[in-house]
């Protein structure tokens, strides 16, 4: 069973690359030299998670998952390089969540907050919420740089990534791992389920409440623009944080052990899943773009033009 759950694992991780790779390329390069419809905010957004989400594919996935099935050890498995390789892909995964959760609360503020969205929906915030989210996971990501100690030794070159015996007994290594634990994605998830929850109350309220106003519950028939966009805009938040809860919760039910009344198998299987599903997040936002945004759909149609036109 193992073998064969390892099997599915490399062929999985070889397609997430084949795909993730070029299709994250095309969404940057789209979006560099396109709106697709949507406002300068959103689109710093999205074209921020792009090229996140690319950098995921080729660290994590390619540089790691492929590189450790398919080749035989590189200067990649020495020691110090291996050690800020792994602080790298959990940056990358940190930001790649919060960057979501960042896009979440702009569509709330500007969904559900008309006075704050003039204020707090523009270009210049997204840029300094993107760059301070970045900035304070580079910080927190340097202590695992401190927390392998080589494998082995050979010829006065460390090789591979071993957890310290710290890293199990130290309070503070212990405390950091909780914490660690906590940011991503726990706290997140309830996060997104929260945002998403005011979300949806307040457009069933005011969707009520412009029907109202319009005469709809008295028959009459007649497009509401406003409404229509707050439909697209919802569309695509929830799309894009459903699959991230998706996506993750498996992650977050091995964080809490469910796996335990498994068998030694059972739990192996339950662990890659997790992981994989984790890391299938990294090339799914763009199939959110191709199924959500009708202008960015037609684009991908010819993306060498779109690119280079």
């Amino acid at each position: 069973m193992r073998d064969l759950i390892r099997t599915v694992r490399k062929i999985f991780y070889v397609v997430i690359a084949v795909i993730g790779l070029p299709v994250n390329l095309v969404t940057v390069g789209i979006l560099l030299r396109d709106t697709c419809g949507l406002s300068s905010c959103s689109r710093r957004y999205l074209l921020t998670m792009a090229v996140v989400d690319l950098l995921v594919v080729i660290i994590e996935i390619i540089l790691s998952r492929i590189n450790h099935d398919f080749f035989p050890p590189s200067f990649l498995d020495i020691t110090p390089v291996c050690s800020v390789h792994y602080a790298l892909r959990r940056l990358l995964i940190d930001c790649s969540v919060w960057f979501t959760i960042a896009f979440t609360f702009d569509r709330y503020v500007t969904i559900c907050c008309e006075k704050l969205k003039t204020k707090y929906c523009t270009q210049r915030i997204a840029t300094v919420v993107l760059a301070t989210t970045s900035s304070l996971f580079c910080v927190k990501n340097i202590p695992i740089y401190f927390r392998f100690e080589p494998y082995e030794i050979i010829s006065n070159v460390p090789w591979y990534c071993m957890n310290s015996d710290a890293y199990y007994y130290d309070p503070v290594w212990r405390g950091y791992n909780n914490f660690e634990k906590i940011l991503t994605p726990i706290f997140p998830f309830g996060l997104i389920l929260f945002l998403n929850t005011l979300t949806v109350k307040h457009i069933l309220v005011a969707s009520r409440v412009r029907k109202g106003l319009k005469g709809h519950g008295k028959g009459e028939d007649s497009s509401d623009p406003e409404m229509d966009s707050r439909r697209q805009s919802i569309i695509l938040l929830f799309v894009i944080s459903g699959n991230f809860i998706f996506l993750w919760i498996w992650y977050i039910l091995y964080y809490f052990d469910v796996d335990d009344p498994l068998d030694s198998d059972g739990e192996y299987i339950f662990k890659q899943v997790a992981y994989m599903l984790r890391n299938l997040n990294c090339c799914t936002n763009t199939i959110v773009y191709v199924a959500s945004l009708s202008k960015f759909r037609a684009k991908l149609r010819n993306p060498l033009e779109a690119i280079f036109a």
